[in-house]
Parts: structure tokens; sequence; C-alpha cells
């Protein structure tokens, strides 16, 4: 092979390496980029109880999302613990209820627990709102007391009164959408 051919051989080679690399390295950052503006952690506790609960786990990884960005285990200025940031009362009440007796609040900080109480809160509110997943959503965020007042099982979006509540509610919605499109395989949609 003559210089001029051993030359072209390396240009291409070396162009090929460089398309290679950033293929590589496009696929590297989408996946980076998608890690840190729409996380997933803990899918197969998510799938186990979003089916157990007969919800949608677009729509839980969406609420964990909201509410500690899938970080294990926040405590919020109002004492709500973990990845769907129960409430040590609503802990308590779930664990009477469905008989955890030996339950305590620091169990709140391991992942299964907390997601198996937040879905059966969220699964409890649209049982109460009559599946109206905004005024679910909205009473996971504000209280069942405050979506009582606004309008119950029949309360719409215009009707929350208070900015960061609807402002959870949208944000919500549009994560479990982005959920579904981004994870649909990871979540056994």
């Amino acid at each position: 092979m003559s210089s001029g051919g051993r030359l072209r051989l390396v240009a291409v080679v070396a162009v090929l390496g460089a398309a290679a690399a950033l293929i590589v390295s496009r696929i590297d950052v989408e996946e980076a980029l998608r890690e840190v503006t729409l996380p997933l952690r803990h899918d197969d506790i998510i799938r186990q109880q979003a089916r157990e609960k007969d919800l949608d786990p677009a729509l839980v990884a969406a609420v964990i999302n909201e509410e500690s960005s899938f970080r294990d285990n926040p405590t919020s200025h109002a004492g709500a613990r973990g990845l769907m940031q129960v409430t040590p009362a609503t802990a308590i009440a779930i664990a009477e209820q469905t008989g955890g007796t030996e339950f305590v609040v620091e169990d709140l900080a391991d992942p299964q627990i907390n997601i198996a109480y937040g879905t059966r809160h969220l699964h409890d509110l649209l049982d109460q709102y009559d599946g109206n997943v905004i005024a679910a959503l909205a009473a996971y965020n504000a209280g069942s007391g405050n979506v009582d007042k606004w309008g119950g099982a029949l309360l719409t979006l215009a009707e929350i009164r208070f900015d960061e509540t609807r402002a959870y509610v949208v944000e919500v919605l549009e994560k479990q959408e982005q959920y579904r499109d981004s994870y649909a395989e990871d979540l056994g949609l």
C-alpha cells in the first residue's frame, strides 16, 4: 500500500473513530441529562407497590420526583419523611389500618416502607375523591381538609386556592407524562 493509501486509511479510521466516540458520548450525555432532569430509582419497588395499589407507576414516580427528587431520606419542615414525604401521623394511621404493629417512624427511611405507605396514602386519597387525580394530588400536598373546602371530588385545577398546591399538581401531572414517555419499560408500562 502506498503512503497516500495508508494516509487515507488512517484518515478514514480516525473519522470513524471520532464518529463512534461522538455517538457513545451523546448517549452518555443524554443519559446523564435524563438522570438529572428526570431521575428514577427504586423502579422495582414502584412497580410492585403501584401494582398492589392499582396505581399508575408513572404517577408514583412523578410524586416521588416532586416530593424528594428521589433523595432517599429527606425530612421536610413539616416532618414528612423519605422519598414520598409521608408524615409520621399518616404513617402511624396506615400502620394501624394495615396491622403494622412493629412500625416506628424511623422506618420511613426505608424506601420499601416509604413507597408502600406513600402509595397507600395516594390510593386512599384517590378513593376518597372518586378517582379525581387533581383532588387526590392536591390533598397529598395540602391536606384533605383544604381539598374538601375547595370542592372535594369535583375539584378542578382552577379551584385550587393555594398557588403552591396548584403548581405542585401541574408539575406532578407533567412529570407523570414524562415518566410514561421516558421510562415506560422500567416502570412496566
